[in-house]
């Protein structure tokens, strides 16, 4: 392996650790029993899921709130399977060397991220991270582009702070992402670097703060990937069922109105 591909795989990996809770899906792979096939999630009528609660947008076990798309996308994947969903509540470094589930979403689509024992779905998602823009100001398209007096926020020893300094660009480092958003939010600087999913979440709940989200950085393959449906040590019969169920939701719209009730923007991998 050449020393850019063990870097940009070992970024990807940080930041998807970072970004999308890679503790849990490192879990998956860590667990002592072995998810099912597709025989034996038939037989049973359940196929499992792994999340994170109280993470929303991405999942919330609390009764009365959003579900969070991955919980609401979880769903509709055992609805077209025939199945009922059941939910494995993970606390990374509680439960995560302990969980049995069989499918975990937005993994990265990546073996080398994902891991060996883990079967990769379709892409169903363009994922990664995204440029918050303070009220008023105009989003650049690219990070390239950055003024030096266009501050933004990174967060602590990330691959955004690593990409944004090697283009000398102006940065603001954190070490809470709602610290970072909030901050950029009330103008105290141009915009900050943080994940897609995080700052649509922002905007829908604060819609009156005037965010905008730039995909500013399509260009930086270390902070752009497609996610899919992780199949912990399933088998080829299961991928196969989960990637036509995919097919049928991507196709009529399911996938992206789920995205939309989140603020997030589906885009296509």
């Amino acid at each position: 392996m050449s020393r850019f591909a063990a870097t940009r795989r070992s970024a990807r990996r940080h930041s998807f650790r970072a970004w999308t809770l890679a503790l849990i899906a490192l879990g998956l792979s860590a667990g002592p029993a072995s998810a099912r096939t597709l025989a034996e999630v038939k037989a049973l009528g359940v196929i499992s899921m792994c999340a994170s609660p109280e993470t929303l947008p991405y999942a919330s076990d609390k009764a009365g709130e959003d579900p969070g798309f991955q919980i609401e996308l979880g769903r509709a994947i055992a609805e077209g399977l025939a199945l009922k969903l059941s939910i494995e509540w993970v606390v990374p470094r509680r439960r995560a060397n302990v969980v049995n589930c069989d499918m975990q979403l937005d993994t990265v689509s990546d073996r080398a991220v994902a891991g060996a024992r883990v079967l990769l779905s379709r892409p169903y998602q363009k994922s990664g991270v995204a440029l918050g823009v303070t009220k008023g100001a105009e989003p650049v398209q690219d990070y390239r582009d950055l003024a030096k007096d266009q501050k933004v926020g990174v967060m602590v020893s990330s691959v955004a702070s690593v990409v944004l300094g090697k283009a000398g660009k102006t940065v603001t480092p954190y070490a809470f992402q709602t610290d970072m958003i909030e901050d950029m939010a009330r103008g105290g600087m141009y915009g900050c670097a943080a994940s897609v999913a995080s700052l649509s979440w922002y905007v829908r709940q604060h819609p009156e703060s005037g965010v905008r989200i730039a995909y500013a950085f399509d260009s930086a393959p270390e902070l752009t990937w497609n996610v899919s449906v992780g199949l912990r040590k399933s088998d080829a019969a299961l991928v196969d069922e989960v990637n036509k169920v995919l097919d049928r939701l991507l196709e009529d719209g399911t996938v992206s109105r789920i995205y939309a009730r989140y603020g997030i923007e589906h885009r296509q991998p």
